[in-house]
């Protein structure tokens, strides 16, 4: 665009070739003007006119702004060609490619890196369809990628920073640790092609990786997802999908949400009941929490369980991606599936059936018997076997939403109170926590707990999940406690991510740029005692693994810019231009992702007279909005939103909206009722 108002200054000049008159100068300072509007440098910009000479001034001028113009085209499209995410330390591009070939050696230097090596020639063969071969020893001159481990660590990268070198002639990779490496290999996997996602060999492509340097180390040493498979039973084979996934973002724990009301997922040896009653539910269809309650004679055919062969080939396939595999057992509450199994853990001990997505809360009890030694017995041999499944140094034991009303009418629990002085259910619930802490500790682990734990007085070593807000994280790090932030309002994945009218329902929201905005530090904290944070991805309103892609992603290519990137180098219009290069590689790896962020954002809001207005906004910034209220189906020629809130005509009952962007239509179309704009005012949309 700079070209032609530069171009027609000069002509407009050159009509005159020994004086411009007043109008030639003002029509030169017009074009001149229109020229640096889309000028990004405005530094580089200095000009002088000088009366006498003013046709070489202006004409030397000219060429050095075109030249300047170019030189700046030229570097911002080499710019381009990085699309890392998470964003890293430092990067400087250079000129130049390395050129992948079907000779090219990938060598080690560092025992400790083999099995990287391994896995990063088996990422290459399969989409180049090459037989690249690892090897041992001294790097070759040219045409290699080497896996360096440093004989002397570099401080500044720690256990799991890394530098990737690319040149012309070799890329080199180094690292203090293997995690390191892999993590370096990930970043180059980015540098490819988007074709280097594909499952089968692609003919004819060049494999070009542009030269550059990077130097890159994470912000936080926790970079979570969990995934509920409770509420719907994934397969071992989607799992390990998903940490193929996750580890692309480098993230480093799998949180395994593997028991809760609606179904228990993991084998336990001398309690088959666990599985066979306890893993499966009558089947149901629809919005979670309206489902009917199983019926008599009803058959509970709906469900599914990880063998032990099962979690530790998942445990050992996670590793090998430097990703560790949290497990979490919730207790005392959400235990309903266990209670089915064993109806003597309750305080009422009927026999429920496992829960199918009906209402039950506080009319079945779903929370384990404190004062019954049969409890404490059950979950001694529950633990004893989950702490050898599992390398992790953390078992999660839940402890969220103990409803406390059996508890509190329960002749066992209440003589328990009485004997440990107990004042409060908080209390019980307390001495339910620092007791199971103990035998955490006597299997070799650390204790994790949602933040209800804090309740009554937290268990002394514990470390706290912060889910509820940051403030419950706060505390437990006032007082010395390891946190790992959860905040829902930045980070449960199952929340709404664009408007309900056109979204599976599930509920609140959670947009991508507020998970971008998240900051796992509050300001009142020291940092040590945040260990970093994770995103939560709930399955009630999840019923099938394509739709748990969909609900992760591209939110979780923000937090994982949060958990590992430096704070002051995030930049949310940097990131999107990022995260949708992603997608071109999601689409080769037919990972299924939301494209709900280009989506209008619709809101009420009251004028001075009370009336309702609408509210129109975006995520995105440059997106078009286009609306109507007569009930037909906007398009860039219809009334284009100005930023003000819209006047509602009278008799209309709805309000249509889309965006665009170049002139061409990019969100969904949005049919709103103005009943439910009445409904949207002064709510905080996420």
């Amino acid at each position: 665009m700079i070209l032609m108002p530069l171009s027609f200054g000069v002509l407009i000049f050159l009509r005159n070739n020994t004086r411009c008159t007043k109008l030639q100068i003002h029509l030169f300072f017009f074009y001149f003007v229109a020229a640096i509007s889309d000028f990004k440098s405005v530094e580089m910009l200095t000009f002088a006119i000088q009366i006498k000479s003013m046709k070489k001034t202006i004409l030397l001028f000219l060429a050095g702004l075109c030249i300047s113009t170019f030189g700046f085209a030229q570097v911002n499209n080499q710019q381009t060609e990085l699309h890392i995410i998470p964003e890293p330390v430092s990067v400087t591009l250079q000129e130049g490619y390395f050129s992948l070939k079907p000779n090219t050696s990938i060598i080690v230097e560092g025992s400790t890196a083999k099995d990287v090596a391994t896995l990063f020639t088996k990422m290459l063969n399969i989409p180049t369809g090459y037989h690249l071969l690892t090897k041992s020893g001294k790097a070759r001159k040219k045409n290699a990628i080497i896996l360096r481990i440093n004989h002397t660590p570099d401080s500044t990268l720690g256990k799991e920073g890394y530098t990737l070198n690319v040149t012309s002639k070799k890329i080199i990779i180094s690292a203090n640790q293997p995690n390191g490496i892999f993590y370096g290999i990930q970043t180059l996997m980015q540098l490819l092609p988007p074709d280097i996602e594909s499952q089968t060999a692609v003919q004819s492509m060049k494999w070009k990786i542009p030269d550059v340097n990077i130097m890159d180390y994470p912000r936080f040493g926790w970079r979570g997802l969990m995934l509920d498979v409770s509420r719907h039973f994934f397969s071992k084979q989607f799992v390990e999908e998903y940490i193929d996934e996750m580890a692309k973002y480098k993230y480093n724990v799998f949180h395994w949400h593997l028991t809760d009301d609606n179904g228990w997922r993991i084998e336990i040896k001398g309690l088959p009941r666990l599985t066979e009653v306890g893993a499966w539910r009558v089947p149901r269809t629809g919005r979670w929490g309206t489902f009917e309650p199983p019926q008599p004679g009803e058959k509970a055919t709906y469900g599914g369980y990880y063998t032990q062969q099962d979690i530790r080939d998942v445990v050992a396939y996670a590793k090998k991606r430097f990703i560790t595999i949290l497990p979490e057992i919730d207790v005392p509450a959400h235990s309903l599936s266990l209670i089915a199994a064993y109806p003597n853990l309750s305080c009422t001990q009927l026999q429920y059936p496992v829960n199918p997505g009906s209402r039950f809360y506080k009319i079945e009890d779903n929370v384990l018997c404190v004062a019954n030694d049969s409890t404490w017995l059950m979950l001694d041999k529950i633990f004893t076997q989950v702490a050898e499944l599992f390398p992790c140094k953390y078992i999660h034991v839940g402890g969220d939403e103990a409803y406390k009303g059996f508890w509190a009418k329960d002749p066992k629990d209440q003589a328990l109170m009485k004997v440990e002085n107990i004042t409060s259910l908080d209390g019980l619930q307390s001495y339910f926590e620092k007791k199971l802490e103990k035998l955490i500790t006597s299997k070799g682990k650390k204790m994790i707990g949602w933040d209800e734990i804090l309740e009554g007085g937290i268990a002394p070593e514990a470390t706290v999940m912060s889910w509820r807000g940051m403030e419950g994280g706060t505390e437990a790090a006032k007082m010395g406690h390891h946190v790992i932030m959860t905040p829902n309002s930045y980070t449960y994945l199952d929340l709404y991510q664009g408007d309900p009218l056109i979204e599976p329902a599930t509920y609140s929201m959670l947009h991508l740029k507020t998970c971008y905005q998240f900051e796992p530090v509050p300001d009142s904290v020291d940092p040590k005692y945040i260990l970093g944070g994770q995103g939560n991805l709930w399955t009630e309103s999840v019923p099938n693994e394509r739709h748990a892609e969909y609900m992760t992603w591209p939110r979780a290519l923000a937090l994982s810019e949060v958990f590992w990137s430096p704070k002051n180098e995030r930049n949310w219009n940097d990131f999107l231009t990022r995260e949708e290069y992603r997608f071109k590689y999601m689409d080769v790896a037919k990972v299924k992702y939301a494209l709900s962020q280009y989506d209008a954002i619709i809101t009420g809001v009251r004028d001075t007279n009370d009336s309702l207005q609408v509210k129109l906004a975006t995520q995105i910034p440059g997106l078009d909005i286009y609306y109507t209220f007569d009930g037909t189906n906007p398009d860039n020629f219809y009334s284009k939103y100005d930023g003000k809130p819209l006047d509602i005509p009278k008799g209309a009952s709805q309000i249509r909206v889309i965006t665009y962007l170049d002139g061409k239509p990019i969100g969904h179309q949005i049919d709103c009722p103005l009943s439910d704009v009445a409904k949207r005012v002064n709510r905080d949309r996420g």
